[in-house]
């Protein structure tokens, strides 16, 4: 390996509580073949995902200011349609803070390994992880269904209310993929990743010189 190489991997490799600093611009996945195509495309719908909700929010919060105080009259549509944004983000969020390394992680045991042994329980977290992620999208699936076969409608939007809860497995099963994908990306690589593309970080972990 090279010595620029080895120097670049020694400047990403930073402690665990540095992961906010990682760069999010535009996403390459590492993973090899059909999976780093998966593991791209699943980064491209969270990116549409998330900057259509929060644009659309933060337009029609603005909208629902101007509107309230220039002209006397809220939209009627504002709050149910930033209902529907909020449940957006938050679940295509879930996704993109997993592929970022960036959920909250209770470690105190895990800190107190070796790398030896972190390797194969982060493998063991991320697929546990993943299997719940999954289940959960089962759930809310089912959720939305008894919401499709009841028909209620928002009063305002007169829209069906499981549409606003569809993002919900979508999330859900677009984290757990992200799981399942940085469980492979340990098994087949020789560091620790908290995800497809983020170092775990610990001084004791090898690098092949």
């Amino acid at each position: 390996m090279s010595k620029q190489h080895h120097d670049s991997q020694l400047q990403s490799q930073t402690d665990t509580t540095s992961t906010d600093d990682t760069d999010t611009g535009d996403y390459k996945s590492e993973l090899p073949g059909f999976l780093g195509t998966i593991d791209n495309a699943i980064s491209k719908v969270e990116s549409v995902l998330l900057a259509a909700g929060v644009l659309l929010m933060a337009l029609n919060t603005i909208a629902n200011v101007v509107g309230r105080f220039v002209f006397q009259s809220s939209l009627f549509f504002s709050e149910e349609l930033n209902r529907l944004l909020i449940v957006l983000i938050t679940f295509a969020g879930i996704s993109y803070a997993a592929r970022h390394g960036r959920h909250i992680r209770m470690s105190a045991m895990y800190d107190a390994l070796p790398s030896s042994l972190r390797k194969p329980l982060m493998i063991a977290i991320t697929l546990v992880t993943a299997v719940f992620m999954l289940g959960l999208a089962w759930y809310s699936a089912q959720y939305m269904m008894t919401l499709y076969d009841r028909g209620r409608v928002l009063p305002s939007l007169q829209i069906p209310v499981w549409i606003i809860y569809v993002w919900a497995p979508i999330g859900f099963f677009m984290t757990g993929l992200q799981y399942i994908l940085t469980a492979i990306k340990n098994i087949i690589e020789k560091d620790i990743y908290l995800s497809t593309n983020v170092l775990e970080g610990y001084d004791d972990d090898e690098i092949e010189i």
